[in-house]
C-alpha cells in the first residue's frame, strides 16, 4: 500500500509542479535577474576594491553594496560613494 500512495504523490508532484512554474515563471525570471545583476555588481565593488585606494575612495564588498548596485546600477553605485563620503569619520 505505501507504494501505491508513493506513486500517487508522485504523479500530483508532477501534475502540480508544471502549474507552479507556469505561476511563478515572471517572479521567478525577475528574481534571477537581479541574482544576476547583483553578482555583477559585487565583481565591479571587488575591481573597484583594488583601485579605489589609488583614488582615495574605499567601499565595502559585501552582499548589502552588491544588492544596492543590483538594484540600482551606475546610480546606486553613485550613492554608495555619497553615502560613504556623508558618514566618513575624520
Amino acid at each position: 500500500m505505501t507504494s501505491l500512495s508513493a506513486v500517487a504523490a508522485l504523479g500530483l508532484v508532477l501534475l502540480v509542479l508544471p502549474l507552479l512554474l507556469l505561476l511563478f515563471r515572471r517572479p521567478l525570471g525577475r528574481v534571477l535577474a537581479l541574482l544576476g545583476r547583483s553578482a555583477l555588481g559585487l565583481a565591479v565593488l571587488a575591481a573597484f576594491s583594488r583601485l579605489g585606494p589609488l583614488l582615495g575612495v574605499t567601499l565595502g564588498v559585501n552582499p548589502v553594496n552588491a544588492l544596492v548596485l543590483g538594484l540600482l546600477g551606475l546610480p546606486g553605485f553613485g550613492l554608495l560613494l555619497m553615502l560613504q563620503w556623508i558618514f566618513r569619520l575624520p
